[in-house]
């Protein structure tokens, strides 16, 4: 398996996408911090880069991926290798490259400019993206052989994260904004990564005080080292869930 992980690493390290991905991330972040005017500040421009862009590169990518490298999965298959390895080689292999050109990216700035509790908090939150969002990304390509449903699949999952999902808690908040809503809201925030890892670096930013209860609700619970490891174990589970999922899937279905 560790063959295969190094295989997928070196041919997607060669690739120019990833090497554009990391210098883009790199200048950007650079720039954010550069003009921001204070590390606090950088980090919140840098936040928003992060939640719109690592989650759609990665889903991109890694379902792009998982297409080019179809026909050297059946020739794995047609080997003495077991298919959940052939398919977490694969996954470990995008997940490891992509995370690694964020940290390049954006970790090494954030190290720099602002080494922090809130710059360790966001540098995790885009690992973590990362990895759930290529889970996802594998999901949709396994569901259908067709490349093109394979990556509209794929859109979808990121443009129902990060824009639908906050319109549609507004309009339930909205709809019901007579009656207490400030635990619905926190578990509705856990159904959506992107949302639980806003709010885990913005709570550390004390932009919770401008948040209302709702905020201090946040804070009471993602504030401390309990809310912290729930709020991993979390995005964890939106990681091995789809993983799982996928996994299951490509080990019945025919190449």
């Amino acid at each position: 398996m560790n063959k295969l992980i190094k295989y997928v690493l070196y041919d997607i390290v060669r690739n120019k996408i990833i090497v554009a991905y990391t210098l883009f991330l790199l200048l950007l972040s650079i720039g954010l911090f550069q003009l921001g005017g204070s590390a606090d500040k950088g980090l919140l421009s840098l936040l928003n880069l992060v939640l719109l862009t690592v989650p759609l590169i990665s889903i991109v990518f890694a379902t792009t991926h998982f297409y080019n490298s179809y026909e050297f999965m059946e020739l794995l298959v047609s080997q003495p290798i077991r298919r959940s390895r052939i398919f977490m080689s694969e996954y470990l292999g995008v997940a490891l490259s992509l995370s690694a050109a964020f940290l390049v990216g954006v970790g090494a700035p954030v190290l720099f400019f602002a080494p922090s509790t809130t710059g360790l908090f966001l540098v995790v939150t885009g690992v973590l993206i990362t990895f759930v969002f290529v889970a996802l990304a594998f999901l949709a390509s396994v569901i259908t052989r067709d490349k093109a449903k394979g990556i509209g699949i794929a859109l979808l999952l990121w443009f129902y994260f990060a824009l639908i999902y906050d319109g549609l808690v507004l309009l339930i908040l909205y709809a019901f904004s007579d009656y207490p809503l400030e635990q619905t809201t926190l578990a509705l925030t856990a159904l959506n990564p992107v949302d639980l890892g806003r709010v885990m670096v913005l709570l550390h930013l004390d932009v919770s005080a401008m948040m209302g209860y709702t905020g201090a609700l946040y804070k009471s619970i993602f504030g401390s080292l309990w809310g912290i490891g729930i709020a991993l174990a979390v995005m964890l589970l939106w990681v091995i869930v789809p993983l799982l999922s996928s996994k299951r899937i490509f080990q019945k279905r025919d190449l």
